[in-house]
């Protein structure tokens, strides 16, 4: 259950980012509505990626807090770094897609 709700959200996202591919003149451009197409894909599923990941870490991080509330304050520090560095290999990854996609 929890995978279809995933795959349906990538679907989602998807098809949101992808709309202005649709839009452009079909002259020539059949190949690079292919890349368009494959870039909105990519960006969507690292978005998704991220999404999920830091999700899981503050689900765990809340977790651990209940279990321990005295180490609430360092739990919540390595919570907060954890999350930044997956934000920032997101920004890289987007980057990338698009330097590829352009």
């Amino acid at each position: 259950m929890k995978l279809a709700k995933v795959l349906m959200l990538a679907l989602v996202v998807m098809l949101i980012s992808g709309g202005p591919v649709f839009a452009q003149d079909t002259g020539a451009a059949g190949q690079v509505t292919k890349v368009l197409l494959g870039g909105a894909f990519a960006s969507s599923l690292v978005i998704i990626g991220a999404g999920y990941g830091i999700g899981r870490i503050g689900s765990a991080a809340v977790e651990s807090m209940a279990r321990q509330p005295e180490a609430a304050g360092s739990i919540q520090t390595a919570m907060i770094i954890t999350a930044a560095m997956i934000e920032g290999a997101t920004l890289v990854a987007l980057l990338i897609v698009c330097l590829v996609k352009g």
